[in-house]
């Protein structure tokens, strides 16, 4: 008669391999050198957020404004900008420069010495954040702590589409603001004994869906704002959903961050052990 297992479902040396692999790669690029730990400060050009109206912005050169959704920037002397590796203030005497619209979650990537500025939208306002290579968070990031990989996370579930894409409003990390995705369809699936069903938006990467969630651990062991995963349906509808590669957003590491909470439906009771926990540097705020 063998010796049963401590664990009831076994984690097969390749699942935890294959874990590992990926976990190491989504860490290589949360430490790039540009990355969103990088960023060191959020300006909001918008008026609701800063009426002044043209002012300097700490971490980037150029006095900068926005008006009928075109932003402006000043280059004073001696100051550069750069904008797919052209300088934008060429001859070092001083330039106006001018960039949008730019839709909604979209954005462009500016260079400034060693630093890149992010220009995007979000909220309906626009946002420059400059991401410096020598800011702390980034300098001194220790890696994320996550659950050892544990195959019974990973469910097999059904895309379901719906007739036609749901506008669906979520809030943010930031006070005050709102997100907008368009929400494709429901994935439904069945975890720890109980049906669930949790609303998909679009992913990054055509064909992929992401969904944002919190759950039972949510504020205990995993930060408490939510999480995210991204599957990849099949033709037929059929998906894995694989929590153990449920990982932070930004929001987790950086109040500079302007991240969408999932939507209520999205809050499952369940415990779902897997994937990434609270930061270090969450922890250890709290």
């Amino acid at each position: 008669m063998s010796t049963p297992t401590e664990t009831a479902v076994p984690t097969t040396a390749a699942f935890t391999a294959a874990w590992q692999e990926w976990h190491a790669a989504h860490e290589r690029h949360r430490a790039d050198p540009h990355g969103f730990l990088a960023v060191t400060h959020l300006h909001w050009l918008g008026h609701s957020h800063r009426p002044g109206g043209a002012a300097p912005l700490d971490g980037v050169p150029g006095i900068w404004s926005v008006e009928n959704d075109v932003v402006t920037v000043v280059l004073g002397v001696g100051e550069s900008l750069l904008r797919d590796g052209h300088e934008l203030n060429p001859d070092a005497a001083g330039a106006t420069v001018t960039f949008g619209p730019i839709a909604e979650r979209d954005g462009l990537t500016l260079k400034s010495g060693d630093a890149v500025v992010e220009l995007a939208k979000r909220g309906g306002e626009y946002i420059v954040r400059p991401r410096h290579p020598g800011n702390p968070l980034l300098n001194e990031y220790r890696g994320t702590p996550a659950y050892a990989p544990d195959a019974s996370f990973a469910v097999n579930g059904t895309f379901v589409p719906f007739e036609s894409p749901r506008p669906t409003t979520v809030g943010a990390a930031v006070e005050g603001i709102q997100h907008v995705y368009e929400a494709p369809g429901e994935l439904h699936f069945t975890l720890a004994g109980q049906d669930l069903v949790l609303t998909a938006f679009n992913g990054h990467a055509p064909g992929t869906l992401s969904v944002l969630f919190t759950d039972a651990t949510s504020g205990k062991t995993t930060y408490a704002a939510n999480r995210s995963l991204t599957v990849v349906p099949d033709g037929d509808g059929s998906v894995v959903l694989d929590f153990n590669r449920a990982v932070n957003l930004p929001c987790a590491y950086t109040d500079l961050a302007t991240c969408p909470l999932p939507p209520a439906e999205n809050r499952l009771a369940v415990a779902i052990e897997a994937g990434e926990q609270i930061p270090y540097e969450r922890r250890e705020q709290q």
